[in-house]
């Protein structure tokens, strides 16, 4: 429920997300990953195809393989409203009037659409800037790159290239200067033992 009053417009099932999320790890920058740079032309059309390949996973279409659905959360009358346009659409007002009577002036309403289409742009950073262009902690066999300094600006997301070499790692943060925000939130939520971390993620080349 959380997902969802966060995400608001843009929610994305966080089943089909992590299914689509382990796929891409499983088939990095081959014709089996969902979303990688080296089979689309431009970021458009990647994004365009990653949209259709998501929504055909959504709607049963696609069958995944049983080894990317453990452990998976499945709350699917959530997400069959969630996905609804009548739900993108109520989202969509509610953010409009919201601007309209708390911006401080109209230039604000141009943030809208940013705020509107907030997961989808994001997804353009680490689907298509972060396996284009950046620097890189480690090589691998795949485009993958952290794209500091602006890694610290989405939220620890941006360190791709670490993600990569150790994507069971709650801290995509490797080097000292390399602050991932998010882990100390999971880190606190362990404290509390409200999630676990585990002790020692494996590395994967």
């Amino acid at each position: 429920m959380f997902a969802y009053l966060a995400q608001g417009s843009a929610y994305v099932s966080p089943r089909n997300f992590a299914i689509l999320h382990r796929m891409h790890h499983a088939y990095t920058d081959t014709e089996k990953d969902p979303h990688s740079p080296l089979y689309d032309k431009n970021v458009f059309t990647l994004m365009w195809n990653t949209r259709a390949y998501s929504t055909a996973l959504f709607k049963g279409k696609i069958t995944p393989e049983d080894r990317f659905l453990k452990n998976l959360p499945d709350w699917a009358r959530l997400d069959n409203w969630a996905h609804s346009w009548m739900s993108r659409v109520m989202w969509m007002l509610i953010y409009t009037v919201l601007y309209i009577l708390f911006a401080p002036s109209a230039w604000w309403w141009f943030l809208i659409p940013f705020h509107i289409l907030t997961v989808p742009i994001a997804a353009v950073f680490i689907n298509w800037v972060a396996h284009k262009y950046g620097s890189v902690n480690y090589e691998m066999k795949n485009t993958s790159k952290n794209l500091w300094p602006f890694d610290f600006i989405m939220l620890g997301e941006a360190y791709h290239n670490n993600h990569h070499k150790y994507p069971a790692s709650p801290n995509m943060g490797r080097k000292w200067f390399e602050i991932d925000p998010v882990y100390y939130i999971i880190l606190f939520f362990h404290k509390l033992r409200i999630v676990k971390i585990n002790k020692q993620p494996l590395s994967h080349d």
